[in-house]
This record gives C-alpha cells, structure tokens and sequence, in this order.
C-alpha cells in the first residue's frame, strides 16, 4: 500500500528537523502543506514564489535525500505556489484581496517541478559581465599576519580557535568564530591573521574581510539603488566572511534582517564566519535574539588585558620587525606603564622613535618618561602588580624572579611580603589574585604579609624610611 501524502511529509519533516536549527525548521518548513502524493510525485503548498525560491537555493540537497529515502530513486516533488498580489505589503504580513462574497481569493495554483539534481547559480553583480570567475578584494593587511601576532596566556585561546578556522575553514566547530575584547587588544589583527592564512592555504576560496560600518553603508546604497538582491548575492558567495565590529549593527532593524539571511546561507553552505566585537554576545544589546542565537552557535573566545611578559614580547616583536634596536630598560618601562591598550602601548613606542629621530636624541629612559606621561597624564595611571613588583625588587637590587621562588631567605621574604603589602594597598585586586601573583601564595599569607609589615612600620624607623621611599616611586 502506498504511503499517503501525509505521512511522508511528516516523515521528510521529522529528518529535516534533525538536521537544521530550530528557528530556520519553523521559519520554512512548518507553513508548507502537503496536498498529494500520486505517481510518486509529492505535491507540497508553499506561500510564495519567494519561499520557493529560498527552499531550492538553500535546501535542495536536504530534501533530495529525504526524498529518495521515502519514495526511492524515482521519487519527485513539486511545489503547488500561491502566486501573491504584486502590492503585497511587508514580509510576514497578511494581505487581503479584494472580494465580493468576504473569502479570500487565490490566483490559480502554479506547480513548479523541481529538478533535485541541479544546483542554482547565483550570478556576481560586482563584476564585469563574461568573466567567469569572482574577483573580490580581500581588504586584508599584510601586516596582520599571524607571524606578527604575539601569543600569550591572555589570547592563546582565541588565536589557537583561529588558526584551527584557517587550517580548515568551515569546517570546524568553531563557525562561527566570535572574538570579542575591550578595544586595542587585537582582535582585528587576529582576524586578518585568519583571512591571510586561508588565502595561504587555499588559494581558490574567497576571503573578504569588511567592516561592520561599511557593511552598513553598503546596504543603505542598495536601497538606494533598488538592488538590495544584487547586495545579498553578492555576500552570499563569499567563502571566509570577516565582520569586524559587529556591535555596530544595534539598533539597525533591516541591515541586521539582510545579514541574518547572508548569515544563514553562509553557515548552511559551509562557508566560515568570522565575527569580531567589543562585548560577548550575551551582553550585546539591540540585537535581534535570532541573530544573536547563531553568534553562539560557535565559539565566542575572548582576548584579555596582555600580562608583563606578552607586553614585553609585542614590542620586542615590533621592533624587530623594524629593525630597530632599543635600552631594555626603556622597554621594560613601557610595557610596566601602559599596561591596558595594546594598541596605545605601540602608540607611545613609535612617538619615542619618532622623537629620538627628529631630534636627533638618543632614546633614554628619560625621553621615555616624557614620551608616555604625555599619554597616560590625562587618566590615573594604574599601578599593577607586575610594576610594584618591578619597583620593590629594583629597590633592594634583587631580579623579579626571586618574589615568585619558593625560596626562604630573609631578604626575599621580607620583599615578597612589601609586594604584597602595595599590591593590597595600590590595586583593587582580590587577597587570592595578589597570592597567586606573589609566589603562587593563598589569601591568608597575603593577610600575615600586609600585618607584618604595619608591625615593622611601627617599630622599625630604618623600614618606614624604605616602605615610605618605595610608595613615593610607585606614585611617580
């Protein structure tokens, strides 16, 4: 007995929902109706020659199998539309035609077989007709590349994410990638990275990198020029899609719409998104809950605030590739003072180059004093850990390293127990992060080490002269 119409539809509905999100299944595949099966030929109903169109262009594969699993190798389907009015109002809104007898009309419906074994092209508008292949610019720079991006505790995460992406672009579990940070981190050097190693690694993908403001700008020209399909087709055959800035689009109703519907495509087609922000998805706000649902289908993977060291290896870095050679103690210095923008610390960096070379100086420790308290005199300059630990053992001539040693000698201990002393008075970091910093110690010692030291104030006038000196160096 053959199957009724019905119940395959309900079959090919139970495998297509396995097999897609949850909103794209109620969005296309729940207002479809099943009129008939005869001659294995499955008859569905859909609402619009538009929702026809989406279902061949992004699902044609999907439905090809179900197809073939429920009625064979000669099973077909063929779709029954409800051609509209041409003054149809906005999407998603009912229109009421014109009656006599208060029923709604419907034109005559139109079947439209499907050939479930073709593909549909979709024709590049930004190029010259005749040439056959894609030309887009990237938009990448060169620079950016992931040679020149310095990996630390603070972004091996998203950077080992990234590099998974362009090793195997669409492929992995990390589509799409989210890269968000507070802002001059590196997230948009991290994206270019991706871009430039997929075009590395493969050579033939179409890789473009784009702002989230020029997305914008673009669209509203589209609109403008009455060619918003041309604008959607032509991001739809992007193969590696960079959105920098994504928290731009707040706000923006249609350009956050058209994007929902590059995005889709992309992600059903096994195409890599990249998405970069100044806040996680959760915090985003006026974005449309669809959207931000897809931004977690992903990986969101955070760049954070660079420790002392990754400070110090990014401008060792730079200069480097410059060729140019500079005191480690000026180095030293910059890395301790600018300690939250990247992209500020490198600022002061080239206005120290740039003053040693106009003025024919020679970069000293003092010229970069000028240099960066002429960047950071317009905010309070954060005291870090790191730098009041640079300060105490620079007092007492001792390296760095030996606060973080297990060692038990007396000179040690008592500078251990003074970083910790400013570290709880200068910073507003926790007792237990002030422990890890200082030689991996719990809380309770960091309490023991500040009581210590107010005991020794009191009672030795030698170590209230040094603890008073060592205060006013910090505060310089």
């Amino acid at each position: 007995m053959k199957k009724k119409h019905v119940e395959v539809w309900d079959n090919i509905l139970a495998v297509i929902k396995d097999n897609i999100p949850l909103q794209s299944f109620q969005t296309w595949f729940v207002p479809i109706v099943p009129l008939k099966l005869e001659n294995n030929i499955l008859t569905i109903q859909v609402p619009s020659h538009f929702f026809y169109e989406w279902l061949e262009e992004h699902y044609i594969n999907l439905l090809k199998k179900t197809i073939k699993k429920e009625l064979g190798a000669t099973g077909r389907l063929e779709y029954s539309i409800i051609v509209e009015n041409s003054n149809y109002g906005r999407r998603g809104h009912s229109v009421k035609y014109p009656t006599s007898n208060k029923k709604a009309v419907q034109n005559r419906p139109v079947n439209m077989p499907v050939n479930l074994g073709r593909s549909k092209e979709i024709p590049n508008p930004f190029i010259i007709p005749g040439l056959k292949k894609i030309k887009v610019e990237s938009q990448l720079v060169e620079s950016y590349s992931f040679d020149n991006f310095v990996e630390g505790d603070c972004n091996r995460l998203a950077r080992s994410a990234g590099w998974a992406v362009s090793e195997n672009p669409g492929k992995t579990a990390f589509n799409p990638l989210f890269v968000y940070s507070q802002t001059g981190l590196g997230k948009t050097h991290l994206a270019h990275a991706i871009g430039l190693q997929v075009k590395n690694n493969f050579p033939e993908k179409v890789v473009l990198y784009v702002q989230t403001e020029q997305f914008i700008n673009q669209f509203i020209d589209s609109v403008r020029n009455n060619n918003q399909n041309d604008f959607v087709h032509f991001y739809q055959m992007i193969d590696v899609l960079i959105l920098d800035d994504i928290q731009f689009l707040a706000g923006k109703e249609k350009t956050q719409d058209v994007f929902f519907h590059v995005f889709n495509h992309l992600h059903q087609n096994n195409k890599q998104i990249i998405i970069t922000s100044d806040k996680p998805p959760v915090e985003l706000k006026g974005m449309e809950p669809r959207l931000l649902s897809r931004f977690k289908w992903g990986l969101a993977a955070d760049l954070q605030v660079p420790d002392l060291e990754t400070r110090m290896a990014i401008l060792q870095k730079k200069l480097y590739t410059d060729g140019i050679e500079m005191p480690y103690e000026v180095i030293e210095y910059l890395a301790y003072s600018i300690t939250t923008n990247i992209r500020e610390m490198e600022g002061a960096l080239i206005s120290i180059m740039a003053q040693s070379s106009l003025n024919k100086k020679k970069v000293t420790l003092d010229l970069a004093r000028q240099m960066i308290d002429k960047f950071v005199k317009s905010t309070v300059r954060e005291i870090s850990i790191d730098y009041i630990q640079k300060v105490v053992c620079d007092y007492f001539n001792l390296p760095v390293e030996a606060i973080n040693s297990k060692t038990r000698k007396r000179e040690i201990v008592q500078a251990r127990q003074l970083a910790m002393f400013f570290s709880k008075k200068h910073t507003k970091n926790s007792l237990a992060t002030i422990g890890i910093h200082c030689g991996n110690k719990d809380h309770a010692t960091v309490l023991h080490a500040v009581k210590t030291i107010n005991n020794l104030m009191e009672t030795d006038k030698q170590f209230k002269v040094y603890v008073e000196d060592i205060d006013r160096k910090l505060k310089m």
